[in-house]
């Protein structure tokens, strides 16, 4: 079974605002994440299933927060990995989960 991938608007705002290698990587990884979306790491602690897909941009760590819910894979948005999850919550509840 293939997901579909349903980008929130905060996300495509911050997709825009990244490098054209990121973009493309993020771009690849989403397409593996499509196929199996389980493939990636879980991030614990929520009641969701969040996921989330490592990247570098600029020598800063950063990661892309997905949300499976099937037949769908939400892309909700990118934190950086320096900040610990610390504004996770704030964007889950923004965007009304």
């Amino acid at each position: 079974m293939e997901y579909t991938l349903k980008p929130s608007e905060f996300f495509l705002g911050q997709v825009g605002e990244l490098s054209d290698d990121s973009a493309r990587l993020i771009e690849e990884k989403l397409r593996l994440a499509k196929i199996n979306p389980f493939r990636n790491k879980r991030i614990e602690g929520y009641n969701l299933f969040l996921f989330r897909i490592r990247f570098e941009e600029e020598h800063r760590e950063k990661r892309v927060i997905y949300l499976v819910d099937k037949p769908y894979i939400k892309v909700l948005c990118i934190l950086d990995r320096g900040k610990e999850y610390k504004d996770l919550k704030k964007y889950l509840k923004k965007l009304g989960y």
